[in-house]
């Protein structure tokens, strides 16, 4: 099966599928953190105060962490270049920021963020595969993916780069197929926010699923960086995102243990998480 990438062209505006999805990825968790907000009876305006703040420390983030691996800060100013871990946390950073100038306790906020954060990422990773980008290694399944007009493109020069290995005679221009490990991504961590999702009613303290959200992310992006095509495998057989997984997997496991046991009742809210009382009501 061979992917292009997927351009829409509105005149002078180019549209992404990846800028796309980045929009839908950040809706659509808004969306599931303002419907927890709304089952909790809390203020639905702080979800649209959390999706701001992901946007701004992500994006920043993101491209920090490439400006810094790569030394190069003219990357600072270049469209591409985006990294997931740092974009995640970026966007913590961001989030959990925003929440201390509103008052709001981080326990709160990492409660409602944790589905929403594997719903974003999973839409995020559709993304990347509607720009051919963040794809895997060579692969003779059925459902291998050619991407002729990647990020690169999946030749075998190109492949050769990214550790992967191929017969003495083979052809450097060829395009060969390939894991799509984007579609991989989206998969499993659709299957962690319907999990995330269900653990809504849980007995532990505020903030104990976003301990399990870190420790499945974790996981899963270490076990996918086996089959992905990267260059920066500079542990052995393990890459920096696998290194920076082991490292978010005991970071999750830690809030989980110190919030397991049921927390304390809250008796006042903070301000803005009061709900803003209807108009019927205040007739």
């Amino acid at each position: 099966m061979t992917i292009y990438p997927f351009v829409l062209q509105l005149g002078p505006l180019t549209l992404t599928g990846y800028g796309l999805m980045m929009m839908a990825a950040f809706l659509m968790s808004g969306w599931a953190i303002q419907i927890e907000l709304r089952r909790r009876g809390l203020n639905e305006e702080y979800a649209a105060d959390i999706v701001v703040a992901a946007v701004i420390g992500g994006l920043v983030g993101a491209k920090l962490w490439y400006v810094v691996w790569t030394r190069d800060w003219e990357n600072l100013f270049h469209r591409g270049g985006f990294v997931w871990y740092g974009g995640l946390l970026g966007g913590i950073g961001g989030v959990l920021l925003n929440g201390w100038r509103l008052r709001v306790p981080r326990q709160y906020t990492m409660e409602l963020t944790a589905a929403p954060l594997a719903l974003g990422y999973a839409l995020g990773r559709v993304g990347c595969f509607l720009v051919n980008d963040d794809y895997g290694l060579p692969s003779t399944l059925p459902w291998a993916m050619k991407f002729p007009e990647g990020l690169p493109a999946t030749t075998v020069a190109n492949l050769s780069r990214l550790h992967a290995t191929f017969p003495p005679d083979a052809n450097p221009l060829d395009v060969v197929a390939v894991h799509p490990t984007q579609i991989y991504e989206t998969g499993l961590m659709f299957l962690a926010f319907l999990w995330l999702w269900h653990l809504r009613t849980h007995q532990h303290a505020l903030g104990w699923r976003f301990g399990v959200y870190l420790a499945l992310a974790g996981v899963e992006r270490f076990l996918i960086e086996f089959v992905r095509a990267k260059d920066d495998r500079i542990f052995g057989p393990l890459s920096v995102a696998q290194v920076t997984s082991l490292l978010v997997v005991l970071a999750g496991v830690a809030i989980m243990v110190r919030l397991n046991a049921p927390g304390p009742a809250e008796t006042q809210l903070p301000k803005r998480l009061v709900p803003v009382p209807t108009q019927a009501a205040a007739v």
